[in-house]
């Protein structure tokens, strides 16, 4: 009877979860800037990955990996928070209040908010679901993405005579203008001397590599050097 009663309640959380699933891919379907449905997806692979080597509830994690960018900065509406949009957005599904609460913690610590602005994680959840999304935004998806948030955000690709910038304050990072090329020096370089896991740094570690040589190329082309 007992094996039967966590079988039942085991269930019910792969039906919650996909369900979650379901209307976090409809809501970002045809999203073109990088942070579509296919980047949750890629994000929650990610974290699988990660919690096997490094632990950590994993139904947490999956839950927080699927919802982390509804309600993004990036694009709400005055008067709105992330808060605020991912409790109407989970309402439906009944969490118990400390799964919502975990999952909410979460999501507010993944973000990165400039270079000069720590962006600690309270648990290895947080870390796990941190670094995952992290990873999504370097190497060649990275690349992609990257150049992808840039044309939807209406940005220059690179000029020459606009550095990068560290950002003192996380709202000067925010909201910045900057180039597609400025933004790997303001974020994505960074990101690996960053990750909260050992499993995290190492797959970091090769994603920039590609990177930079991305970069090299980039550069070389953009000057008319090969």
């Amino acid at each position: 009877l007992k094996l039967q009663f966590l079988y039942f309640i085991e269930t019910q959380v792969v039906e919650m979860i996909q369900n979650v699933a379901k209307k976090v891919e409809t809501q970002l379907k045809g999203d073109s800037s990088g942070h579509d449905w296919w980047h949750i997806d890629r994000v929650r692979k990610n974290a699988a990955l990660i919690q096997k080597q490094e632990g950590g509830n994993a139904e947490i994690i999956e839950l927080a990996a699927l919802v982390h960018d509804i309600g993004d900065h990036k694009f709400l509406k005055e008067g709105e928070t992330q808060d605020s949009v991912l409790r109407g957005f989970l309402a439906e599904f009944d969490l118990p209040q400390h799964v919502l609460e975990q999952v909410l913690a979460i999501v507010s610590q993944v973000s990165f908010k400039g270079a000069k602005t720590a962006t600690p994680c309270s648990t290895i959840e947080a870390k796990v679901v941190q670094d995952a999304d992290r990873l999504d935004a370097i190497g060649a998806i990275g690349v992609g993405r990257t150049f992808a948030f840039g044309g939807a955000m209406g940005r220059l690709m690179h000029c020459p005579d606009d550095s990068p910038n560290d950002y003192d304050e996380p709202e000067e990072y925010l909201q910045n203008k900057s180039t597609t090329i400025n933004h790997f020096y303001e974020k994505l370089l960074l990101l690996k001397d960053r990750m909260q896991t050992e499993t995290g740094i190492a797959i970091a570690e090769k994603r920039t590599t590609f990177m930079k040589r991305f970069l090299d190329q980039f550069l070389n082309e953009w000057n008319g050097e090969c």
